[in-house]
């Protein structure tokens, strides 16, 4: 009987236990929705074409070679809940299908409009389509592993044995290149690759997939013209095709990486040349739009990438992104379409707008193929934001700090993480979307 009764009493106590857990986790998902509600996400947030034109459109870039699809999900349900306008992801199936759970379940939280899902492909060769690789056991066992270090996508793990074991976790490696020049052995490699077509083709017919963007290194139209060929009339699906276009060509990048990974940070653009901004950059725009014309049937959007994959390091990555908005808007000649910053953009690139008297300043910009629909004159001249490494790092530290106690989750399961990344999120978007004040210093 003695038993009996500590065996009851300790299953009672395992009940209060869980009955207390169970309270907890509700009022931190209450806390979450009352958080969502108070910032005003559901009654401010309107549709991604009209956030264009008003110039508080918000993209989340996942990564065109991201695809940890449990990352991808958790990140697609915070800046749901946070208000984006669109989420950007690596043109694969299964990545798709995470953002879209991603959505969902954020849905079923927040009653909210739905962000359009948007997939990265290349029409040559480029920095975010690659991922590094390399033979641990080609690495001495006394390496320091300065590319453990470096990788801000915790897609690098080494242990020892009798040599040292593991390397490149393959769907984490977004390809940033910070590991190269840091190897001691010069063991680490990119491998790169081309996006195909005809899967990029099937992607686009999907329900569930609302846009495309178009990597072009911008040399030369000829593969940007095979590729946009190639999808044939799946575009005809689509609700907005964006095109990036980058400040600076692939070896430039690659010499900005070298320079990063030493933690060389803030002169570096004085030791480089820019190209100008100028009559043969709006014409290449222009041929670009020429070529797509024809079967474009929806929105069309200019991706201004300054420093690719570089958010994450520090306040002057985004000078680059608001130099390049600078000199577009002093051009003649612009090509019609929307107009989005990216590469190198965090918490400081709404300022330095503003600063340049850019931010959500009507600048009587086409909206391509759409112009009869909807007044030009009304538009922003830049119409968005589109964060990359700085969104994903805010959110991602919440994210491993959930998986180092609880192990791989939904981050729904754990409200109190969820309502500490919703937070971070709200801060991010709500300065692009001029949400009310959080009283978050993020300077």
């Amino acid at each position: 009987m003695a038993l009996s009764l500590s065996c009851c009493n300790s299953f009672n106590l395992h009940n209060q236990v869980k009955v207390s857990q169970s309270f907890s986790s509700k009022k931190c998902l209450e806390n979450v929705k009352n958080l969502v509600h108070s910032t005003g996400v559901p009654s401010i947030a309107t549709p991604p074409q009209e956030s264009l034109q008003r110039g508080n459109w918000v993209k989340l870039i996942c990564g065109a070679s991201f695809e940890d699809v449990l990352d991808i999900r958790n990140l697609s349900l915070v800046y749901t809940l946070a208000g984006v306008d669109c989420i950007d992801c690596a043109a694969d199936a299964s990545v798709v299908s995470a953002v879209n759970e991603g959505i969902e379940a954020a849905v079923d939280i927040v009653p909210l409009r739905r962000p359009w899902v948007m997939v990265s492909v290349n029409d040559d060769e480029d920095l975010h389509f690659r991922k590094a690789a390399f033979d641990p056991s080609d690495c001495p066992l006394d390496c320091s592993r300065p590319c453990e270090a470096v990788c801000p996508a915790n897609a690098i793990v080494l242990k020892k044995g009798d040599s040292l074991e593991g390397g490149v976790i393959n769907e984490r490696c977004y390809g940033c290149g910070r590991c190269l020049p840091v190897c001691p052995y010069d063991n680490i490699k990119a491998i790169t690759y081309v996006r195909d077509a005809v899967t990029t083709a099937q992607l686009a017919r999907r329900n569930d997939v609302d846009a495309i963007e178009i990597h072009t290194n911008g040399r030369q139209t000829a593969p940007f013209e095979d590729l946009w060929n190639g999808m044939g009339n799946s575009v005809s699906h689509l609700r907005l095709v964006a095109v990036r276009l980058n400040m600076l060509h692939n070896a430039q990048c690659d010499q900005l990486i070298c320079l990063i990974s030493n933690v060389v940070i803030l002169p570096i653009f004085k030791q480089i040349s820019l190209p100008d901004v100028g009559k043969s950059t709006t014409t290449l725009m222009n041929t670009m739009f020429s070529i797509m014309s024809p079967n474009l049937s929806c929105y069309n959007l200019w991706q201004l990438d300054g420093r690719p994959m570089s958010g994450d390091i520090g306040r002057g990555a985004t000078r680059e992104a608001l130099a390049f908005a600078v000199r577009l808007a002093a051009a003649e000649d612009k090509p019609p379409g929307f107009f989005q910053l990216a590469g190198g953009t965090n918490a400081h690139t709404v300022n330095g707008l503003k600063e340049h008297g850019l931010f959500q300043i009507n600048g009587n910009v086409e909206d391509g193929i759409l112009t009869r629909k909807m007044s030009g004159s009304h538009n922003s001249f830049i119409g968005g934001i589109a964060y990359g490494g700085y969104a994903r790092k805010i959110v991602g530290r919440i994210l491993r700090a959930m998986q180092s106690q609880h192990g791989l989750a939904c981050v729904e399961d754990h409200p109190a993480y969820l309502s500490a990344a919703v937070e971070e999120a709200l801060a991010l978007v709500g300065s692009v979307k001029c949400y009310a004040e959080l009283g978050i210093d993020r300077d």
